[in-house]
């Protein structure tokens, strides 16, 4: 699959995503707080009390606890088991962040990320309800941001790191062939740890909810290669070479 790199450039924009730096920042910040707080088994305690397990969530009663552990539906987004977990999540999230936070203003993205990550979780959990494994990552608000940049700019150049080059493609190649690649995993019961169904919530959640929380005037399927045609003066016939001389008109 293509890394993606970039697309433009967040810094030359006249409006500098705060939001989208400060989820990636806080995700960074709570990444090294998981190192600090290893239990004597050397498992990080943060994640054991903050990631979401479907078995304790399922129980009756978690409701009314002091401490709800309903709450990491929201706190399981914000943390990773490795640098690479990390990385994978926010270079997403920094290519594609600032778009969708320019296209619905800094409030209501964060609202729209976290709504991603949250029915994220609860697709996860309806596909193994009884596990008793966290669930970690922002993978599933990242997703949502995902599926809102493929309906807001399709056709706009990433440039991607493929094969261990750097090139040009669409959006719609390089997150059109992630998204197929999660169906596909989701379809073979890939056993490799990774929350597919959390994925395939977010993302049909962003699907859902960009129509409805862009800003007025936003267009969806904007292709940025698609550019108005500007025609000059229409040349005189009698100008072109080999053309006949002009009669002169008799008023």
């Amino acid at each position: 699959m293509a890394m993606p790199l970039w697309d433009d450039n967040p810094f030359t924009k006249p409006t500098k995503p705060w939001a989208t730096w400060g989820i990636i920042l806080l995700n960074i910040i709570v990444f090294f707080l998981e190192g600090a707080t290893l239990n004597d088994s050397g498992n990080p305690v943060i994640v054991i009390n903050y990631g979401l397990t479907p078995a304790t969530l399922t129980q009756p009663g978690t409701l009314f606890s002091l401490i709800p552990v309903d709450v990491t539906l929201v706190t399981y987004m914000f943390l990773h088991a490795d640098i690479l977990h990390l990385f994978g999540n926010m270079i997403f999230l920094f290519v594609f962040g600032d778009d969708i936070e320019e296209a619905m203003g800094s409030l209501r993205f964060v609202v729209f990320y976290l709504a991603c990550g949250i029915v994220g979780a609860l697709f996860y959990l309806a596909s193994t309800p009884q596990s008793s494994i966290p669930l970690i990552g922002a993978s599933g608000a990242c997703s949502g941001v995902i599926a809102a940049y493929l309906m807001l700019r399709p056709c706009a150049k990433i440039r991607v790191l493929l094969f261990f080059f750097v090139t040009k493609l669409d959006a719609f190649w390089v997150l059109g062939s992630w998204a197929l690649i999660q169906i596909y995993q989701l379809a073979s019961r890939a056993d490799d740890d990774v929350a597919y169904w959390c994925h395939i919530g977010g993302f049909v959640t962003g699907a859902a909810l960009f129509p409805l929380m862009r800003l007025p005037g936003v267009e969806l399927f904007e292709c940025a290669e698609h550019k108005e045609l500007r025609l000059g003066p229409v040349p005189d016939p009698s100008r072109l070479p080999g053309a006949a001389p002009r009669e002169p008109t008799i008023r």
